[in-house]
């Protein structure tokens, strides 16, 4: 895949992640605390266990989220360099 549709997809799939208010709010909790587990999330939007995990799994598909394992427990922290690429490719629309 070239480098400019790499990019596009890239783009695409974090825009679609950030659109929804859940995931939305889920990502502004991750920015606020540093660091979420997946109950966690729960506790935020009062959704089912499977309703967050897929949510989460968006989020990391959309490579604006880092998990980490700590036994049985996964911890989602903002994945910075790519809401810099997101910021960057935004900043471009106020140039015009």
């Amino acid at each position: 895949m070239s480098t400019v549709k790499a990019e596009t997809r890239f783009i695409e799939k974090a825009m679609n992640a950030i659109a929804d208010p859940c995931r939305l709010s889920i990502l502004q909790e991750i920015s606020r605390k540093g660091e979420m587990c997946c109950g966690d999330v729960q506790q935020l939007t009062g959704l089912s266990q499977p309703t967050c995990s897929h949510h989460i799994k968006l989020l990391a598909d959309s490579e604006l989220v880092a998990c980490r394992k700590d036994g049985r427990n996964h911890y989602f922290t903002l994945n910075k360099s790519n809401f810099k690429k997101v910021s960057i490719f935004l900043e471009r629309f106020c140039e015009v």
